[in-house]
């Protein structure tokens, strides 16, 4: 057997798009990750689906796997001949223990590579309107460790060596936030000097305090601040102010669960998230094609048909990607195209074809109804709404568990204030999905508002037991942003 090779990787701050392009190869070409608490959970599903995940999340405190755990698994892992990715929050150089992990790789014989990432002392700062530099105001920067492992937990640091340093950047922090500012001020730093603490920096739920070396420990106290968090020292503090950006856009602030019921990657998640919200997609799915004698002998036939049903995007993705690989040619397919959603009808017409989004209704002659494996049990709910018919499945949806895991996760520490219903059979998935993961739907749909994209979906979530807040005016993006933009919640 080969020997594999493992790869630590920086995850960057917390965005997900924050993560660099080299990272994200290797995520996608991994067979084992290894990941961190503060990895962002949603970069999980660009990795295969059959990859194994590892967990090993630290909290002060308690430690899901011990270092010396982690860096035997790694070793193991390598020598199976596996590709191994250790996801790392930030930057893995920076506190990450990068160091430990590449020393034992190295003495175990393991090739490795160091993917660099976007440190939060830089990324979270920025986010909150603060660069690290300037001519102006500061042109030195040291990042310092706000803990250390010692029997108090405080950092070990030559105070006198940083008076010279403009800006100090302290990482986790924030229980030894009244020592820190107590050293700076005894060894010469002014009680004055601007002092500012971000919380989760690059996410939605970003918060950041300030205040001086002398006001910032009360002021952090009453606002309930928590690592993980950067604590920023020095006269670019008072920068702020003036060049914040971030928390200006319109949706900052708010949590956003998206109800998903496809595998298919959509843009409301990143339209979201574009506007400073911090976004949940829930059940997450992966899809692959599917291949079977019947399924072959169809799609052969699938000229004979007067009319075609596409049942999602998928299905028009994989119909046509198995009719190509089957050399037959495309023209040769002559029925009607027909669709259930809007989603669907872009899909068709982004590969050339015209098709008419459609009620059920039934007419002479015979359907094709295309979808995914699942569609195979319900020919008789199709016949009794369309007339004769025939179905046939040209992918598989699977669940993406080990995303999905920590999407529950973030719900029950978290909680989110507003709930997106994409379309009618979103509002059963997501109910039926919460429940088998042992969540009660009550927790997050009673306590949320409730936003839908059409009347169809605002049935179906009367239907469920629920009351529905709001209803885009139109299905489409722009009118559900304008939707959330209106709507105050309290965050």
């Amino acid at each position: 057997m080969s020997q594999g090779k493992v790869y630590l990787v920086g995850a960057g701050p917390g965005a997900e798009k924050l993560i660099t392009v080299r990272g994200l190869e290797c995520l996608r070409m991994a067979d084992v990750i290894v990941y961190d608490r503060l990895a962002n959970p949603r970069l999980l599903r660009f990795a295969k689906p059959e990859a194994e995940f590892v967990f090993c999340g630290k909290l002060p405190k308690h430690h899901t796997l011990r270092q010396e755990a982690i860096n035997e698994l790694l070793v193991q892992k390598a020598k199976e001949g596996k590709t191994v990715v250790r996801l790392k929050g930030g930057d893995p150089s920076v506190f990450g223990r990068v160091g430990e992990e590449a020393a034992e790789l190295a003495g175990q014989g393991i090739e490795y590579e160091i993917v660099p990432g976007i440190t939060a002392g830089i990324a979270a700062s920025v986010y909150a309107g603060i660069p690290v530099t300037h001519r102006e105001y500061g042109t030195s920067f040291a990042v310092v460790t706000g803990h250390t492992k010692t029997e108090n937990g405080r950092p070990i640091v030559d105070w006198a060596s940083l008076g010279g340093v403009d800006t100090l950047a302290f990482y986790m922090g924030v229980k030894n936030l009244p020592y820190i500012c107590d050293s700076l001020i005894s060894h010469g730093r002014h009680p004055k000097t601007p002092v500012a603490l971000i919380s989760w920096g690059t996410m939605g739920r970003q918060q950041t305090v300030q205040g001086t070396l002398e006001t910032i420990v009360q002021r952090v106290r009453e606002a309930g601040l928590k690592n993980p968090a950067i604590t920023l020292v020095g006269d670019i503090v008072s920068l702020r102010d003036q060049i914040q950006w971030f928390e200006k856009k319109p949706l900052f602030g708010r949590r956003i669960l998206v109800a998903r019921t496809g595998g298919e990657q959509g843009n409301l998640a990143n339209a979201l998230a574009e506007q400073g919200a911090d976004v949940i997609e829930y059940p997450y799915f992966s899809v692959r094609g599917v291949e079977n004698k019947t399924t072959e002998e169809m799609m052969v036939r699938s000229g004979e048909y007067e009319r075609i049903l596409f049942t999602s995007p998928e299905s028009a993705a994989f119909f046509f990607e198995a009719y190509r690989q089957s050399g037959k040619d495309i023209r040769e397919i002559t029925p009607a195209f027909y669709t259930l959603s809007r989603r669907t009808k872009r899909k068709l017409q982004e590969m050339g074809f015209v098709s008419e989004q459609t009620e059920p209704f039934s007419a002479e002659g015979k359907w094709l109804i295309i979808g995914e494996v699942s569609i195979l049990n319900d020919r008789e709910k199709y016949e009794t709404k369309w007339g004769p018919c025939d179905v046939m499945a040209v992918y598989k949806k699977e669940e993406c568990r080990e995303y999905n895991m920590n999407m529950v996760r973030l719900l029950r520490e978290e909680g989110v204030d507003t709930v997106i219903f994409p379309s009618a059979a979103s509002v059963g998935t997501l109910v039926r999905s919460l429940e088998q993961a042992g969540f009660d739907p009550r927790t997050v749909l009673s306590a949320a508002s409730l936003i839908c994209m059409g009347e169809k979906t605002a049935k179906a979530i009367q239907e469920a037991g629920y009351t529905v807040n709001r209803m885009a005016a139109s299905p489409t993006l722009a009118s559900l942003l304008s939707c959330l933009t209106f709507e105050k919640i309290n965050v």
